[in-house]
């Protein structure tokens, strides 16, 4: 009984010689070092809500580096459904918020997009389709025979097919220098790309819809050669480039619709195309007051291609 007293006693001891090197009046509780601070998180999503699909889709479904800052990443973001932006025949485009909250040190982000979402089977009629689509190749030829027979399974393909082929042209032109929104990601019949918006919270105007100075008409002019410049640079055409078809970010011109873009060579009626972008351009440029020439603006063009 002697010696567990002993064994006491020498415990107390070094409990004693340590406090005068620690300051500290006993030895710290070894199991405080594995005690965790958690805060409940509420994953209960309200109406038009659901988790952002960033890191669900293949990373080459993701938008190109280096990506602008405002691109949300965190897989605790969620995206809100806002309304509809526009309806058409093909697809409808929706306002989406994409937002994390403040987590630790990282702050609160978030940022808006323009959700476009094509139709599918039944709901869906792409005009023209035939003539866009010349030249281009279909990866499986069992959805190449659905999508002859118009099948509701070859529907479904071309709805996602139009998708990514967006996608691919969205790519393609930014990292070329040609005024696009940026693709952010794509996902299935789904694709997310950069809000053009107006300045004020709104979404930015189409050109058809604005009257510029003639100074700003001279400004959105230069970016609108430019960018069809390196559109046939990379041997392509917007296909459907109208005032319609670009928007007006103040003094920013924005090229959008772009799942037809048609390659110029390919297709047997590339030059049909890029004469006909010329012609609708230049048509409403001299209505507002500048005249151009659309025979010259398509020469120009040709000597990007060749």
């Amino acid at each position: 009984m002697s010696s567990e007293y002993e064994l006491s006693d020498t415990y107390s001891d070094l409990d004693s010689r340590r406090s005068e090197f620690t300051g500290e009046e006993s030895r710290p509780d070894p199991t405080a070092a594995f005690v965790f601070d958690f805060h409940s998180v509420d994953e209960e999503l309200g109406p038009g809500q659901r988790w952002s699909t960033w890191l669900e889709v293949e990373r080459g479904s993701r938008g190109p580096e280096p990506r602008p800052s405002w691109v949300v990443t965190e897989q605790a973001a969620i995206d809100t459904e806002l309304g509809v932006l526009k309806t058409g025949k093909e697809a409808d485009v929706f306002l989406l918020e994409r937002a994390v909250e403040a987590i630790g040190d990282n702050p609160a982000k978030s940022s808006l997009l323009a959700a476009k979402r094509y139709r599918t089977e039944e709901h869906r009629s792409f005009h023209r389709s035939t003539s866009y689509v010349e030249g281009r190749r279909t990866r499986n030829s069992r959805d190449g025979r659905a999508m002859a027979k118009k099948t509701s399974h070859g529907r479904s393909v071309a709805a996602g097919q139009w998708a990514y082929a967006e996608w691919d042209a969205l790519n393609r032109l930014w990292k070329a220098g040609v005024p696009v929104p940026y693709p952010v990601q794509v996902d299935g019949t789904e694709l997310l790309m950069e809000f053009i918006d107006d300045g004020e919270g709104g979404a930015a105007p189409r050109l058809a819809q604005v009257r510029p100075s003639k100074e700003l008409l001279g400004v959105y002019f230069e970016q609108l050669r430019n960018g069809m410049r390196e559109l046939a640079r990379a041997g392509l055409a917007h296909g459907d480039l109208s005032p319609y078809n670009v928007l007006a970010q103040a003094e920013r011109i924005v090229m959008i619709d772009l799942p037809q873009v048609v390659d110029i060579v390919g297709n047997p009626k590339g030059m049909d195309f890029l004469m006909r972008d010329c012609h609708n351009m230049a048509t409403w440029f001299t209505n507002r007051g500048l005249e151009i020439d659309e025979q010259e603006l398509f020469a120009d063009l040709l000597t990007m291609v060749f």
